[in-house]
């Protein structure tokens, strides 16, 4: 497929993915939607990528949402199906496989905000704003807002957040454990790389174990996510990045791991 709504360049073990369409604030719309499943579909089997950074085109947005214009001709059926072909791309970036990083450069709203929350990690620049603002069209979130922001931030804020409408900015959103950390704007995007290089020298597989475990623990009752944590980590015990891992902490030297 060819891209014409978003780029997408290589900076070592990781891939740099930027929406692309600053005239409309790198506002989702159908065709972003598909080359973003395309993309990550990709991505997922890169034997050349370990870990993901998702920016947003221009100093102003991230994603300021979902284009309007392709909702306002949407009835019952076609608004489920709307959500659900979202729901499917951004579970696409939860469900990676490996780390998806979101360096949040400006607006991150409606779809924006959910796609954010899709991934792992949230960097924000100290001009971003987050919100869900669906409620003054009449609608909900429809790509996971309404259940992810409640898994990171609790019912209660998250319902503050949808039930009124209101944006907030960087540190609030630090403050309530939305992001990870605020950076400067001209630092951003060198910052959520830098944080992916540190990530990348990891033990691959055991990061790709680590993200199953986490995202278990969104989904799953406390006792069924133990139980899988117990599985994945009999799982690392048996690969050759543990044994050089444990070898090399008590050699006193840096491991070098093969993700085998």
């Amino acid at each position: 497929m060819t891209y014409t709504t978003i780029l997408f360049e290589r900076r070592g073990r990781t891939a740099l993915v930027t929406i692309n369409r600053p005239e409309k604030l790198n506002a989702l719309n159908a065709q972003c939607k598909a080359e973003l499943r395309d993309l990550f579909t990709r991505l997922k089997t890169d034997p050349e990528t370990d870990a993901v950074v998702l920016t947003g085109a221009g100093e102003k947005a991230f994603v300021a949402g979902t284009d309007i214009a392709e909702l306002a001709s949407l009835d019952a059926l076609t608004g489920k199906e709307f959500a659900s072909g979202g729901q499917a791309v951004f579970d696409l970036v939860q469900h990676l496989g490996k780390p998806v990083i979101a360096a949040v450069n400006g607006y991150a709203l409606g779809g924006g905000c959910e796609l954010a929350l899709a991934c792992h990690l949230r960097l924000a620049s100290d001009r971003a704003k987050f919100g869900q603002p669906e409620v003054n069209l009449g609608i909900i979130p429809g790509y996971g807002g309404t259940q992810r922001l409640a898994r990171l931030v609790g019912a209660g804020r998250a319902a503050e957040m949808i039930l009124t409408g209101n944006t907030i900015d960087a540190q609030e959103a630090w403050r309530i454990g939305l992001v990870n950390r605020v950076v400067p704007l001209a630092e951003l995007v060198a910052s959520a790389l830098e944080l992916a290089g540190v990530i990348t020298a990891k033990g691959q597989i055991a990061v790709r174990m680590a993200l199953k475990a986490v995202n278990v623990s969104m989904e799953a009752p406390l006792s069924e996510g133990l139980t899988i944590e117990a599985s994945l980590f009999g799982e690392c015990c048996s690969t050759a990045d543990f044994r050089e891992g444990t070898a090399a902490f008590l050699e006193k030297r840096s491991p070098k791991f093969t993700a085998r």
